[in-house]
């Protein structure tokens, strides 16, 4: 029975020699390739681990007698380093059950194929995939499990078909007919979303595609009656805000703009110290999902002539969301207090850029944020809307 001490000595020189020239064809001279035991073994250098110096040995002798691989062997049988042997290749990959590189890679695109023209993000995946077989490179969100990679894929397309509030167990039975599977994956359907698609927040992905964990609600409070269930809300004689959850927002039949404005709130905390004297006040926390956007789109419908603002962030996330609000709803919305004005005003309870955060905001050069961008840039800041007097 082989062992795990020679599956991990294989394991490493194969992925040496798959990552090579060697193995793509391109090289002009004969390599060899060489891994020093201690690299792969730190104990083995523990002089007073005989027992792991005794079982590398064993391993290394093993691998060594079947012609796998030779290994460079001192007079105190002390082994400093193995090499891949070339001409055993065949049966290298054999002995450890590892399917080799090209034919993993034509199973691989072969499913890039398959799902290429799913949708525009797995057009932008799949082709950057392609690409990076091409040049020899790893394939992103790719374990040893090509099933895994399969599923990852089925949700990037299917996801784009919910259109009703779903629990993400609920999705994965449909889907997968498991209802852990989804959240196993989850993480990875999230990094290739958020990378390749168009999402202000990886945290928002999601619930974005309305798929959530528990249900969810928007609040909202201000200058508007609204008609629910037959049943009229003057929601400025009430002292603060109401909370409808997102399957009830199907059933307002009418929402009447008392005020001059609507507003869309990022943070809970602004929302709530808000004063909503003469606006209407949304409270969405960057999640706009289908529903709560035709919300927007219906109250933008039944009161033309109001204008619309998006009270966030001074940071990348904050002009990202005010960005997919508008594409998503089709509403102009004007940002509020977003300027450079407002940072200057309150920098005194700025924070510092991180190296996401200034990447983010490169991105977002050449438009309506370049000036504020440039100081958040020249002088390493950021501001949360909290420390923003409404």
């Amino acid at each position: 029975m082989i062992s795990k001490y020679e599956k991990i000595i294989l394991n490493t020189l194969l992925d040496k020699y798959e990552k090579s020239k060697s193995f793509t064809g391109a090289n002009k001279v004969n390599q060899k390739f060489v891994v020093k035991v201690a690299s792969i073994f730190p104990q083995y250098a523990d002089h007073a681990n005989f027992e792991a110096f005794q079982t590398v040995n064993e391993a290394v002798d093993v691998l060594a007698r079947k012609k796998l691989i030779s290994a460079k062997i001192n007079k105190a049988n002390v082994c400093s380093e193995v090499h891949l042997n070339l001409d055993e290749i065949e049966q290298v990959y054999q002995y450890i059950g590892r399917i080799q590189k090209r034919e993993l890679n034509k199973a691989i695109i072969k499913l890039l194929d398959e799902y290429k023209d799913k949708n525009e993000i797995l057009k932008r995946f799949c082709g950057t995939q392609l690409e990076r077989i091409s040049a020899n490179k790893s394939i992103q969100f790719l374990s040893e499990d090509l099933r895994e990679f399969e599923n990852v894929m089925i949700a990037a397309e299917r996801l784009f078909e919910v259109d009703t509030e779903t629990f993400s167990r609920d999705f994965s039975v449909r889907i997968y007919k498991d209802s852990k599977l989804f959240d196993r994956i989850s993480a990875k359907v999230v990094n290739l979303l958020f990378e390749y698609g168009d999402f202000p927040e990886k945290d928002q992905v999601l619930e974005n595609l309305n798929i959530v964990k528990n249900p969810t609600y928007v609040n909202f409070k201000g200058a508007g009656t609204l008609i629910l269930a037959g049943q009229r809300i003057d929601l400025s004689e009430l002292s603060g805000d109401i909370a409808i959850s997102s399957a009830m927002l199907e059933d307002i039949e009418k929402i009447e703009i008392t005020g001059e404005s609507v507003m869309t709130v990022e943070n809970l905390t602004s929302f709530h110290t808000a004063d909503s004297k003469g606006m209407f006040l949304i409270y969405l926390g960057g999640f706009h999902n289908r529903i709560r956007r035709e919300f927007i789109k219906k109250i933008h419908r039944q009161n033309p002539g109001v204008a619309f603002y998006h009270f966030g962030d001074i940071d990348a996330g904050g002009f990202y969301i005010l960005e997919h609000l508008r594409r998503q709803t089709e509403v102009a919305f004007t940002p509020y207090k977003m300027d450079l004005e407002t940072l200057k005003k309150y920098q005194d309870y700025s924070k510092k850029l991180s190296d996401n955060d200034r990447n983010r905001l490169k991105k977002l050069k050449g438009g309506e944020f370049d000036e504020v961008i440039d100081y958040m840039l020249e002088h390493n800041c950021k501001l949360e809307q909290e420390a923003i007097q409404f």
